[in-house]
């Protein structure tokens, strides 16, 4: 898996905006240039965990959006299986923001779960130059923590020594 300090992968792909056909739309790495990126990468559509860590990313986009930073959601299912789950599940239908296929950048990313072929839960934050600055993969069977992601990003964002549980308001270590 690609890690921290490592560019984030050249990729040219279709996603799905929305819920119309109209909407499947080609998406690269153009798509953030110059500002921060979130990828959270979900094993398959129309599963259990996966629309209740979706939804939730989607409800904080405005917080993201503070941060300068976009969400991009992403698994190895294509942009119709995307739109199909969208159209179908109530709490998708607005989600404010893409969902990639991803086949070959998850490959590249090597977040691929051996045994059951399909993305790790994995989180990556990528900073305005395209470097990789958080990544963290999940158990399938386990969802994710969007504070966690907030917080990350604020730190990353702080340039600042931050400890155990810092979060926004506390203090920075001083060296």
């Amino acid at each position: 898996m690609l890690t921290v300090g490592q560019k984030f992968p050249e990729y040219k792909t279709m996603a799905c905006f929305g819920n119309a056909k109209e909407d499947l739309k080609e998406i690269t790495n153009a798509y953030h240039a110059g500002k921060w990126a979130v990828y959270i990468f979900y094993p398959k559509d129309f599963t259990f965990i996966c629309p209740t860590e979706l939804v939730e990313f989607g409800k904080k986009v405005g917080e993201f959006k503070d941060r300068d930073a976009l969400l991009i959601g992403g698994s190895t299912d294509n942009e119709y299986c995307h739109l199909a789950w969208r159209q179908n599940h109530a709490d998708l239908k607005s989600l404010p923001y893409p969902l990639i296929a991803a086949q070959k950048l998850a490959v590249d990313l090597g977040i691929i779960d051996p045994e059951a072929n399909v993305c790790l839960r994995a989180t990556f934050v990528v900073d305005p130059t395209g470097v990789i600055q958080w990544s963290s993969a999940n158990a399938l069977s386990v969802g994710r923590s969007v504070p966690e992601t907030l917080r990350t990003i604020d730190a990353l964002q702080s340039d600042e020594l931050c400890p155990c549980n810092w979060k926004p308001g506390d203090q920075f270590l001083k060296v």
